[in-house]
């Protein structure tokens, strides 16, 4: 991998690990327009602590409260039915689901699902499951109606991310729909949600970086930092966007996408499993 690519991967990531069209699709399909290649799932991980980093300073003042609150609710009584200790067990509760997965499916993560009809497939219907959330979900629930069965229903749809093409925030946040959430707390929890889970990814997958198979450590690092800098501003926008707004825009985009995809897969203008053929 070259440092341009690393440079574009980075900004890609960044772009789209928060907007509810996945990040790993368009590591994937930005690879394989470009002719590059599959950047692989431990790239892919790797990048995203990047964007979780984002998500610690953006939350930064919270996730302390957060964790200093859960620390104390181990030995003091009077924080055990604190909200932010509460949350903390709750991330926990909720991150069990994506751990388990992930270990048991992890083969066919790093490969069986990474093929780009799999990809259309899971934006074009995650994405009218998303539209059909944000219809007919109540909205009318914040974080402090947050039980351990919605924990868990937030983490199973994070689960759903496993395959490129959901949406790490897009799956959590059409549960938090379903289960009657607002729009800005489902994707609060969903950000909130994601940090162990992605941290604990990229960190088992490091070991695959620069070890001949791999991408190298420098150009990894690059896309890492860059993925930061452009995921702590698409947290801003998007937190603020979606107060007022609907995910329709998002919609339309991953259908369309994916159609996109099935057109050229299937008219053989991109391998389902590599580049653009001929490449």
């Amino acid at each position: 991998m070259g440092w341009f690519e690393a440079l574009v991967l980075g900004v890609v990531q960044g772009l789209t690990e928060f907007l509810p069209i996945s990040s790993s699709a368009h590591l994937r399909v930005t690879a394989a327009f470009a002719g590059w290649g599959d950047p692989g799932a431990a790239f892919t991980a790797v990048t995203q602590i990047g964007t979780e980093l984002a998500v610690l300073l953006y939350f930064g003042r919270k996730i302390v409260r957060i964790i200093k609150h859960w620390f104390f609710s181990l030995y003091k009584k009077e924080y055990r039915h604190d909200p932010d200790s509460r949350l903390g067990w709750l991330i926990i509760i909720g991150s069990l689901p994506i751990a388990v997965l992930g270990l048991l499916f992890q083969d066919q993560i790093e490969h069986v699902f990474r093929d780009l009809r799999i990809t259309a497939t899971t934006l074009i219907v995650f994405g009218l499951l998303l539209l059909l959330a944000d219809r007919i979900g109540k909205q009318d629930r914040d974080l402090d109606h947050l039980t351990v069965r919605h924990g868990l229903g937030f983490g199973f749809a994070q689960a759903m991310a496993l395959i490129p093409g959901v949406s790490r925030s897009g799956g959590t946040i059409t549960g938090g729909l379903l289960l009657g959430y607002k729009r800005a707390d489902a994707a609060e929890y969903a950000f909130l949600l994601a940090v162990p889970a992605v941290l604990a990814s990229g960190l088992y997958q490091l070991v695959k970086i620069g070890d001949g198979e791999g991408p190298a450590w420098g150009p990894t690092i690059l896309a890492t930092v860059v993925a930061f800098g452009v995921g702590y501003l698409v947290i801003a926008w998007l937190m603020s966007y979606i107060k007022k707004n609907s995910f329709l825009p998002f919609v339309i985009y991953r259908v369309a996408l994916g159609v996109l995809l099935f057109v050229l897969v299937f008219t053989g203008v991109l391998d389902p499993n590599a580049g653009p053929v001929g490449s």
